[in-house]
């Protein structure tokens, strides 16, 4: 075959399983029956595929995935956004390169070097959705949405899949270094944003306005136009006097109320600042004791 026709593609075959049922009345479902190559891809994400991306169909759109492999994928997604769509591929593998005979931008480099991901959009520019599905270690992963994030366009998506690995043992779970640890952190890092939380200094606030969770993926929502901070408000309205009674029953409000008791009887101690520190300090720990016990005997939350 020479280097400037295009692969004839082999006859597609439509075999349904059981796992499929559900999913056939699917538009992008559709489209990877219709790839005329190879893909692997858990029955769970064509759901998935079509919550996040159907808005995005038939539009100009830059769309990179990570992970080539046997190139099934690329036509899938040629066939499900449309002719607007730019389809860009990553691969390690420089066999990859074939694909671009099929109208398809291939890119060799590993996910894990910043300065991969560097050039690659030094060459093509912005872009609107990152998937990874590359090869799912931990390492991979977080490198892939750090050194995308940055030239992914206001309103688009950074999507991992197969987070499951967080979780298999090979990858080397237990350990709070895995790829969905990591993601709590960012969701410590999203509430950042908010005016009394100071648990995340990360820098990934000011891109990422939401993250969702979905079984095997993470999408991240880019939005930096979105990303603010956020103070408590108070409208206009007349108040009714109403008491307020949102602790009223709650571990929380035990505590609360036991300290405000304290607190009413000796008022001089709220002006002595080395006491207030110690004071919020106790008051804390209490609260998160007596929630924990509480939790805990309940036995269905953890």
């Amino acid at each position: 075959m020479s280097a400037e026709t295009p692969h004839t593609p082999p006859p597609a075959e439509s075999q349904h399983g059981p796992y499929e049922q559900g999913t056939g009345s699917l538009d992008i479902y559709k489209s990877y029956m219709r790839s005329p190559y190879l893909s692997h891809k858990h029955s769970s994400y064509f759901q998935v595929y079509t919550d996040l991306f159907e808005r995005y169909r038939h539009k100009e759109l830059t769309f990179v995935e990570v992970g080539v492999l046997d190139g099934g994928s690329l036509f899938m997604w040629r066939d499900y956004f449309g002719p607007k769509a730019r389809i860009i591929g990553v691969d390690l593998n420089p066999g990859a390169k074939r694909w671009e005979r099929d109208g398809f931008e291939i890119f060799i480099g590993s996910q894990s070097e910043p300065k991969f991901w560097q050039s690659l959009f030094e060459a093509v520019g912005p872009v609107d959705i990152v998937l990874d599905d590359g090869g799912h270690t931990f390492e991979q992963q977080i490198v892939t949405v750090d050194s995308c994030i940055p030239h992914i366009r206001e309103g688009g998506l950074m999507v991992v899949e197969d987070t499951h690995t967080s979780y298999y043992e090979e990858f080397g779970y237990p350990t709070k270094y895995s790829f969905i640890e990591w993601t709590k952190r960012l969701i410590d890092n999203i509430n950042s944003r908010a005016a009394r939380v100071k648990v995340s200094e990360l820098p990934y606030n000011k891109s990422i306005y939401s993250i969702s969770v979905f079984q095997s993926i993470v999408c991240f929502s880019i939005r930096p136009s979105r990303c603010q901070g956020s103070q408590p408000t108070v409208n206009q309205g007349v108040s009714v006097g109403a008491e307020d009674y949102r602790y009223e029953g709650s571990s929380v409000g035990t505590v609360q109320g036991r300290f405000k008791d304290i607190a009413d009887r000796f008022p001089v101690l709220r002006k002595i600042a080395p006491v207030k520190l110690l004071w919020t300090l106790i008051r804390s720990r209490h609260a998160a004791y007596v929630n924990r016990r509480s939790l805990r005997r309940r036995g269905r939350f953890f």
